[in-house]
């Protein structure tokens, strides 16, 4: 004697439909931008990281609809196309915020905040890792690594830099984003939406007034290496622990050379010891 699926308590479900189709003009204006990102390419099959792109400028994030349009465009299986989407953490699998704030929670950024920082962001967001805040600006997320370790602790938003955050400083920037105030990351192109990123991602121009000027380099730790190979030297210079302050005979500067010398505090695990090199790397 045999018994059903249903007498054995298992659910088959109904097979999920075929994804919908974009709307006419969507799906012409996407075919005519995936051609030009296809041309690009001797092998099509190369084109379709940017084209993952393109779909998730279109709605935010890349839909079944988007993987089916890839799949369609450059002769693979949707199978195929969504082995890539689901490989890779920036393509967005479920809606997301217009801002995608990333706190840097790798070693050293932890260790100077940013998982203070990152706590401190759920708490006053309301939303937990890759989650949306209900008016749909932000999302928020932690970061392994934001590859700006001088500038530690590190927020991101829509990969542009906003270094030497804090706590308090982190919940302004949120704050700012979903009022519509005006914010400057600290280096690089002025802030634009998640789905303009994607755009550009996507290998299409930034037209914004002096987006393509804007730029970001790495801070002076990070270039001691460098300076080294070339056989240049740099003046001893001795950092002072946060709040100590400097002998007399040391004149104070202005210059901004990397988070150990930060002029606003950064949070640390334990304020009655602020972190800090007592000499410059390489020295």
């Amino acid at each position: 004697m045999t018994t059903s699926s249903s007498e054995q308590g298992v659910s088959l479900g109904m097979p999920q439909l075929p994804a919908p189709a974009y709307p006419d003009d969507v799906r012409a204006r996407l075919e005519a931008d995936g051609r030009e990102i296809i041309a690009r390419y001797p092998d099509s099959r190369s084109a379709l990281l940017p084209l993952l792109h393109l779909v998730q400028a279109e709605e935010g994030h890349v839909t079944r609809t988007g993987q089916q349009f890839c799949a369609t465009l450059l002769d693979l299986t949707t199978a195929e196309v969504a082995a890539v989407a689901t490989f890779y953490s920036m393509y967005r699998r479920r809606p997301s915020g217009d801002y995608q704030v990333g706190v840097c929670t790798n070693t050293l950024c932890a260790v100077m905040g940013g998982d203070a920082i990152f706590e401190s962001l759920q708490e006053h967001l309301g939303v937990g890792n890759g989650e949306t805040t209900d008016d749909g600006k932000v999302t928020l997320e932690h970061i392994e690594c934001n590859a700006a370790c001088d500038f530690a602790p590190v927020v991101m938003v829509n990969w542009e830099f906003f270094d030497n955050q804090t706590p308090a400083s982190a919940r302004r920037l949120v704050d700012d984003l979903r009022t519509g105030a005006p914010v400057e990351p600290t280096r690089g192109a002025p802030m634009c939406t998640f789905k303009e990123t994607a755009r550009i991602l996507a290998g299409f121009p930034d037209e914004r007034p002096g987006a393509v000027e804007a730029s970001g380099g790495a801070g002076p730790a990070s270039l001691v290496g460098l300076r080294l190979a070339r056989g240049e030297t740099a003046p001893a210079r001795v950092v002072h622990p946060r709040g100590s302050g400097a002998p007399e005979d040391q004149s104070p500067t202005t210059e901004h050379l990397s988070s150990h010398d930060a002029p606003q505090d950064t949070s640390a695990s334990d304020p009655a010891h602020p972190a800090g090199p007592v000499a410059e790397e390489g020295e």
